[in-house]
Formats: structure tokens, sequence, C-alpha cells
């Protein structure tokens, strides 16, 4: 058996690469208005916000929810320059003790924003220093140890937290009901992802015809951070062969060299479902099961590549185990034996 690719290869990966973090910051916007797609999100901000500037305050708490790739941290960025602020970037793992904690908030000032990414996975000693600062303003240090310790409270500056979450159902009640306002990103629609790319397209000033661009936005798993990620390695192509303009036939070719279909699915993506259709029939089967079959960790699966097959309508999940639909048979050009016996008899 064939190793299988590692998750971090993947080009439809939606979870941002390490050497990508300059590429996505030249494409960020850096304004609302400038920010394409989550339409409800944007008209909420503005409102906060505009209050927020009249009564001279910093913005409340923000919480951003929703798949890798969809624009939380570009937004907790947009919402810095559009109150005028600084914003100091952190991670929950990067959190490990106490005093990190302590030393990024007592360097914060009035009307600063404390970017916290991947905010589920605090520690809990770390939550619960956070919540007097969330609510109070305030930072609780124990000096000593033992009898002789006590408890000193430093006064914060008035700042806002922007966290930012893929699973929220892992956060925690008491942090959770802290943040004034709860945001859910959800996936783009197509025209939406076609706009990004040629937003995308002007500023690394490459030329691209419009049935190009609206075939790589086909494929980019309504995710932003795929479709530029796509748009890049589709400009390499072009360089190379087109002199770098890209047209359909060049896009058509570097997708195909890619291996990514019209739905935007890999080989990863269609060997799952093949598994399920040509060694289960179809299923219904257990996610350990599959994960045996195509080599893949459970995790993995689970968290990579099975949300996208679900959105898209390729796989349902069942009391029993994993099935795939009839869109997947007819996308992978397969026969569905089983609904054939059950026309037989």
């Amino acid at each position: 058996m064939t190793k299988p690719k590692d998750e971090k290869d993947r080009v439809i990966d939606p979870k941002e690469l390490k050497n990508e973090a300059s590429f996505d910051l030249t494409l960020r916007p850096k304004k609302l208005d400038e920010f394409v797609g989550q339409k409800k999100i944007k008209d909420n901000l503005k409102i906060f916000m505009q209050a927020a500037k009249g009564r001279k305050e910093p913005i409340e708490h923000v919480l951003l929810y929703g798949p890798p790739g969809l624009g939380k941290t570009t937004l907790a960025h947009i919402i810095g320059n559009e109150m005028g602020v600084n914003v100091r970037v952190t991670s929950g793992p990067a959190l490990e003790r106490s005093g990190d904690l302590a030393a990024i908030l007592t360097n914060l000032e009035d009307g600063d924003i404390l970017f916290i990414d991947e905010i589920h996975r605090l520690n809990k000693v770390i939550e619960e220093i956070l919540y007097p600062a969330m609510e109070d303003y305030a930072l609780d240090i124990v000096i000593g140890k033992g009898p002789s310790a006590r408890t000193l409270r430093l006064d914060l500056p008035h700042f806002t937290i922007v966290g930012a979450t893929t699973k929220v159902s892992l956060l925690s009640s008491p942090l959770r009901d802290r943040f004034g306002n709860i945001y859910h990103l959800n996936f783009y629609e197509n025209d939406e992802i076609q706009q990004i790319i040629n937003r995308a397209a002007k500023i690394l000033n490459i030329e691209i015809e419009s049935l190009a661009s609206q075939k790589i936005a086909n494929r980019a798993r309504k995710t932003p951070r795929v479709a530029n990620r796509l748009l890049k390695r589709v400009r390499d192509f072009a360089q190379v062969r087109a002199e770098g303009k890209i047209d359909e036939p060049i896009t058509d070719e570097a997708l195909a060299m890619l291996d990514i279909d019209e739905f935007g699915l890999d080989d990863i993506d269609r060997k799952i479902l093949e598994v399920i259709i040509t060694k289960f029939g179809g299923g219904p089967v257990g996610l350990n099961t599959i994960a045996a079959a195509t080599g893949e960790e459970m995790a993995t699966i689970e968290d990579v590549y099975e949300p996208f097959l679900l959105q898209i309508g390729l796989l349902k999940r069942t009391p029993k185990g994993r099935m795939a639909t009839d869109h997947a048979y007819k996308h992978l050009k397969l026969e569905d034996k089983k609904s054939k016996t059950e026309t037989l008899f």
C-alpha cells in the first residue's frame, strides 16, 4: 500500500500553510468595504463599530467561528483598522503560562485589540485569568505560596478581545458568554469566490480571463484561502506555459495537473468515496473502517475531508455509519449496485 499524502501537502487544504503567511497578508483586505461576502456580519460590525466610535469606547469582545480559511483573522485586522487601533496577535496554544497572558495584557493600550486564534485551545488556568480581564479590565495575580499568598489586582486598559475558533462547541460556556458579539462565518458562494480571485489577480498584477477565474472559483471549495492558493498555482503554470496570461485552456491544464476535479475534490476525497462505494456497497460503514481501508487517520478524515463532502452532498452521516449519496455515484460514474438489486426484487 502506498503511503497516503500528508494533509499539509494538499492544495485544497483550507488551513494556512507555513509558507503562505506573507502571501495571504498581501491579499488580505484592509477595510470592511473591501471584504467580499459575509454581508450580515459586515452590516452588524459596521453598526457596532460606528456606535462604539460615537461613544469613544472600544468595541465589545467579538467571537468569530467557522471552518478554516473563511476570513476570521482578516476580519480581526479589519476591525483594528476601522477602529484605528493596534492589533496584537496570539493563539490559544501559545499562552501556556499565566505570565504569558499577563505580559500581553499589561502592554496593551486603551482600545487595542487582542486577537486570540484557536481560542478553544486555551488551558483552564489562562481562561480563569481571562474572565476578570474581559469583564472588569482587571488582572488578578497571586503573589507568594501557601498561607502567606495574597492576591494583587492590576487595572488594565479598556481593550477588546477578538477570538477565533473552528470548534465553538469546545469553548466553555463562561468564556463564550463573555463575548458581546458572536458571529458564524459561512461558506462563500461561487460568485463571491470569483470576486475574491479577480481582486487578488489585480493585486498580483495577473491577467486572467473571466471564464478562467470562474473555473478556479468552482473548484475552490467555497473557501477564499483555497481560491487564492489555486490562483497562485495556476499563475505559476501560466508563467511557464503561457507567458503569464491565465485563460480557460491553461486553467484546465493546471487544475488537471493538480488532480482537482470540477467539484473541487482531490484524489484523497475521491478515494474515500470510492472505498465506501466499491468496498462497502455505498455504506453505511464506520469511520474506523474507512480509516483502515484508506490509510488515513480517523481524526483527519473527520476534521479535514468529511466536512466538505457533507457540505456538497456527496456523503451523509447516519446512526449506523457513513453513506455515499446518489450524487457521489454520479460524480464518480459508478453504478449503484444496491439500488439495482432492490429494483430487481
